[in-house]
């Protein structure tokens, strides 16, 4: 996960701009990790980021790209000059560290051979972060998952990456352990119903019909888009919705057009097999009144390829991989 862009803010006021940027509670206690939003200020999502408090003055937070970067550096930068004693620095940590990501049912037989931290339930609870140490290098690791599977991302040093993988990787050999991409980030994702942004959602969508109302802090009221987000969903016609491959081997790429009958009612996001379901998924914006159950198709160069409206997540709908 190393090239995932990754910011560092720090400041008496990185807090506060955190709060005022994201639709998440960021004044939250050290160790806490938050999935959130940042709204453009129609209500629009503009992007989805992870943000984890290290300490009380310093966050990290994982972006989508340098549209992010500069968006956040110039708030930081307004507030800094509006109100010295809140000044937020804002800095670019993606070169010098790496990512790995460790996950699946047997990531603790994996981490407990290599690490004297306590990794269970009760010493690293679901999104929550820490300082640990894996084969003797120093590193931060949060508990969470875009593949829907129990395990960590394990930050380090860029200078100590190479003998992290290592250390891990030969750990992992009497368990089976897998080197995966993200073609496998893509399939586990999609199972586990989760969004990428750019992909399923952009600033034309809001975040109740994208499925990311969870990430809307509702005793929050003054975040940027806040006045416009409420509004904008009551008023959404259209919602994201899964769709699983009828004939069970039919993968399409993405952005093809949904069918409901003769009429053309949406189209594709993403799109990839699903192992754990053994069948194709797709993601697909449709009418908001298209219920579980439903018939479409898609038009896949030319050809119609039926297609099922299904609830969704397909995998793990009540969170006992990533919270066992």
């Amino acid at each position: 996960m190393t090239p995932l862009k990754r910011l560092e803010l720090s400041g008496p006021g990185a807090g506060t701009l955190l709060q005022r940027l994201t639709t998440g509670e960021m004044l939250r206690a050290p160790g806490a990790v938050t999935y959130t939003l940042l709204l453009d200020e129609a209500g629009g999502v503009a992007s989805d980021i992870t943000v984890a408090r290290l300490d009380e003055t310093t966050y990290q937070a994982g972006i989508n790209s340098g549209i992010d970067h500069a968006y956040i550096e110039r708030e930081a930068r307004a507030q800094s000059t509006a109100d010295p004693s809140q000044w937020v620095h804002v800095r670019d940590i993606t070169e010098g560290t790496c990512c790995i990501g460790l996950w699946g049912p047997l990531a603790r037989e994996v981490i407990s051979a290599v690490s004297q931290d306590d990794f269970t339930n009760d010493g690293l609870k679901y999104f929550r972060a820490k300082k640990a140490s894996i084969g003797g290098i120093p590193v931060t690791v949060m508990r969470l998952s875009y593949v829907g599977e129990l395990g960590w991302e394990i930050y380090a040093s860029a200078d100590a990456g190479h003998r992290l993988w290592e250390v891990l990787w030969q750990a992992g050999q009497e368990h089976g352990i897998i080197a995966a991409g993200r073609a496998a980030f893509n399939s586990l994702r999609l199972e586990k119903g989760y969004r990428s942004w750019g992909t399923d959602v952009t600033t034309e969508h809001e975040p109740v019909q994208a499925g990311l109302g969870f990430a809307v802090k509702q005793t929050k009221s003054d975040f940027v888009g806040s006045e416009a987000v409420q509004d904008r969903g009551e008023a959404a016609t259209t919602a994201l919705r899964c769709l699983t491959i009828d004939d069970g081997s039919t993968v399409v790429l993405g952005k093809e057009p949904v069918h409901i009958g003769y009429e053309i009612a949406g189209y594709v996001t993403s799109a990839a097999y699903g192992y754990t379901v053994g069948r194709p998924i797709a993601y697909a914006w449709l009418p908001a009144n298209v219920a579980v159950g439903a018939k479409v198709d898609i038009e896949y160069f030319g050809k119609r390829i039926a297609a099922t409206v299904s609830e969704e997540p397909l995998v793990d709908p009540g969170m006992t991989k990533l919270r066992g």
